[in-house]
């Protein structure tokens, strides 16, 4: 990797666990709306951002009360489906897999964590992610495809 691709996955990484803090209130808990989660469809054209949002999804998770099945959880699907992302970078399965992954698999321990029922989980999870990739995430992508 060169610098320039190092220091771009460390701004991701710092991008996300920014936004997540100051954002807290509405990030965390099993309803949430997480804005740092338009940044998981970089990996559209930054490779650097795979491991970058893994490491930002384990730090933000820290401040979030839910412990480690939260922050290697977490960190766990984000890595999944920034990879899912990067591989599929070309077709709209790219937007579909931080929507898809993170309602279905985060909800697992949603849902034991607080004790509400699963689908639920998956409907909010789902909606929240799908809002914030396709509100926020869509327009960051095309904004930069036009100016990197």
């Amino acid at each position: 990797m060169d610098t320039q691709k190092i220091a771009r996955g460390a701004a991701i990484t710092a991008l996300y666990v920014v936004i997540t803090y100051f954002l807290a209130p509405i990030s965390f808990g099993p309803i949430q709306f997480r804005a740092a989660e338009a940044l998981t469809v970089l990996p559209i054209i930054f490779p650097e951002a795979v491991p970058a949002l893994f490491l930002g999804v384990m730090l933000a998770n820290v401040i979030g009360g839910l412990g480690m099945v939260d922050i290697v959880g977490g960190g766990l699907v984000t890595l999944l489906a920034a990879y899912v992302t990067y591989k599929n970078k070309d077709n709209f399965f790219a937007y579909l897999s931080p929507i898809l992954f993170n309602a279905f698999l985060i909800s697992i321990y949603l849902h034991l964590l607080f004790d509400l029922p699963y689908w639920l989980n998956v409907i909010q999870i789902g909606v929240s992610e799908a809002a914030v990739v396709l509100i926020l995430g869509v327009p960051l992508i095309k904004y930069l495809k036009k100016h990197f």
